[in-house]
């Protein structure tokens, strides 16, 4: 079988290296590589998650929709298995207009996933009847299923030995119309799809509810344009099942076809509470079975990743209530849900590192000590140790922590103020200096010095009160034009001096050279000499001589002709 490709993929033009993916990634299932964050498809749980928090739309869903269209055109009989979160989907949507509409498409007839639950619900609670104590946990969510399969491969055993509603469902319409009918799951589950690939024989195709819209504006339709004419769900209607996409609706279903007096039903919904709920579960003294019902949505599968409407969960709840036609007597079902093949642990691979080589990675990002360690999550991860492991792993870069990025490029600026010969001072919108170099200060006279040492970088100094040139800056902060070579004297000296924003009415950055300074740069020397030679013809001689005769006595000449000259020349 051809490789259908990752489920959750990144579009690497559009992602901006923010790391909100990571941060928010239960499992930390991304790599960063080329200040581009990629999904591990074998570390993915394919929650989703990383899709609807990427602020640009750069984690994108693998596209399906032609696979569907294929399986029209190649299958005489197409069914859809239709999820029961449908109902807060489309709330206003009567149910004969939206079998209608996917008819209009194509398919042969739709069903109610809900079916598939019912038969779930009916297996599972047989097992919980024998009484034995135990732990189970639910296989309804594919998320939850690959979460405690490769993250607590301790539980996987506790899985129940049933698979999905919607794997249940499609046995059903099988048995009921033939084994080479085509079938196409929708719901708002992007970990369906995932379930597709591993489960071709059942399930051919994995949609949600998103590309469901999408096809119908292909294909020029609308719920609203469109007239069901007493079309009804095929074989029949579900009942408690309906109530599977909220969570503890699982439970309800199963209390349904059964009296369940001697087992503990527990339900919880959301990643950060399941992670919860497993923790110490080796420590229960079981004296009764103890299902859980395991959803990866908080909420349930009606605030699943690619549901039109993410909030509103009350309201999703009461319409997935009031639509579900719960008995109010116990139905006898029978136990019919197909098991699992081989539902075994698929461990993630976790290499523990000596504290010397974490210690010696954290080093590298400047994290010499504990009180380096900030732990402030900027670079995904929780703490400073979480991100050294990945950064061993392969799987981070150490530009992603802004702490040590920060660190770098202040040693990188303080060096460079340093060793540059010219004076430089960068003041903000209120003419307060942020930072300053030792040639500033001294261009500026002694007081300024003195306070320079004892404050250097003179950060927080009012260039008003030491700087008479201050007004080029107000200018330039002002006006947003940058004053660039321009001349001017101060004290004994003449400064050329340019003056430019680094971010518009707010930063801006002086630079001064003294050409009166006998050391100035050989460049610069040889440019004011050539200025002076301009205005001075008896000098051009002199120089045009000197120069034909020794090229070492030329630089000594230039030199000297500046030093004597500029002052005659500015004034």
């Amino acid at each position: 079988m051809k490789n259908p490709g990752p489920i959750i993929y990144t579009e690497r033009t559009e992602c901006q290296d923010c790391f909100k993916c990571i941060r928010e990634c239960p499992v930390k299932a991304i790599k960063v590589e080329n200040a581009c964050a990629a999904v591990i498809p074998e570390l993915c749980l394919s929650c989703g998650h990383c899709v609807e928090v990427c602020p640009n739309g750069a984690k994108h869903v693998r596209d399906d929709l032609d696979k569907a269209r294929q399986l029209l055109r190649e299958k005489e009989k197409v069914f859809v298995s239709l999820a029961p979160s449908f109902v807060s989907e489309f709330p206003d949507i009567p149910i004969p207009a939206i079998i209608r509409a996917f008819k209009k498409l194509g398919f042969y007839g739709v069903s109610e996933t809900a079916l598939g639950a019912e038969m779930v619900s009916a297996s599972m609670a047989a097992v919980l009847k024998d009484r034995t104590p135990r732990v189970i946990i639910s296989t309804a969510c594919p998320v939850v299923v690959d979460y405690v399969r490769k993250y607590y491969p301790q539980y996987a055993g506790c899985l129940a030995p049933y698979v999905s509603p919607v794997l249940a469902h499609c046995q059903l319409l099988r048995e009921t119309y033939g084994p080479d009918i085509g079938i196409v799951f929708f719901s708002p589950c992007i970990a369906k799809k995932g379930e597709a690939d591993a489960n071709p024989d059942l399930l051919d195709v994995a949609l949600t509810f998103e590309d469901m819209r999408r096809w119908l504006i292909a294909d020029q339709s609308t719920f609203e344009t469109i007239e069901g004419n007493g079309e009804s769900f095929v074989p029949y209607p579900a009942r408690e099942g309906a109530l599977y996409p909220i969570d503890g609706g699982m439970v309800a279903g199963m209390k349904a076809g059964c009296s369940i007096m001697e087992a503990e039903l527990m339900s919880f919904s959301g990643i950060r509470n399941i992670q919860k709920a497993l923790a110490g579960l080796n420590d229960l003294k079981l004296v009764h079975p103890v299902f859980l019902e395991l959803l990866a949505c908080e909420g349930g599968c009606v605030n699943g990743p690619k549901a039109g409407q993410r909030d509103a969960t009350a309201w999703k709840r009461y319409k997935v209530i009031h639509y579900s036609n719960y008995p109010q007597e116990q139905i006898p079902r029978t136990d019919g849900a197909p098991r699992w093949d081989n539902l075994t642990a698929n461990p993630v691979p976790r290499v523990e590192y000596s504290e010397s080589i974490l210690r010696q990675t954290l080093q590298s990002i400047g994290k010499y000590g504990p009180e380096d360690e900030l732990n402030c999550g900027g670079c995904g991860y929780d703490n400073c140790r979480e991100f050294a492991r990945a950064l061993i792993d392969g799987k981070a870069e150490k530009v992603m922590c802004v702490a040590y990025m920060r660190k770098l490029a202040q040693k990188k600026t303080n060096a460079l103020m340093e060793k540059v010969p010219s004076a430089i001072v960068l003041v903000d919108e209120e003419l307060k200096i942020i930072e300053c170099n030792y040639n500033f200060a001294r261009i500026l006279g002694p007081e300024v010095e003195k306070a320079y040492k004892r404050l250097p970088g003179l950060e927080g100094a009012y260039l008003i009160e030491i700087a008479p040139f201050y007004s080029l800056f107000k200018s330039v902060l002002e006006k947003g034009e940058d004053i660039l070579d321009r001349d001017l004297r101060h004290k004994m000296s003449v400064l050329h001096v340019d003056v430019f924003s680094i971010e518009k009415h707010r930063v801006v950055c002086g630079i001064f050279q003294d050409i009166t300074k006998p050391t100035i740069h050989k460049e610069a020397m040889i440019q004011k000499a050539q200025e002076v030679i301009k205005k001075n013809l008896a000098t051009v001689q002199q120089i045009a001589y000197l120069l034909g005769e020794n090229a070492a006595d030329s630089e000594v000449i230039l030199n000297s002709i500046i030093q004597s000259m500029a002052k005659t020349e500015l004034e």
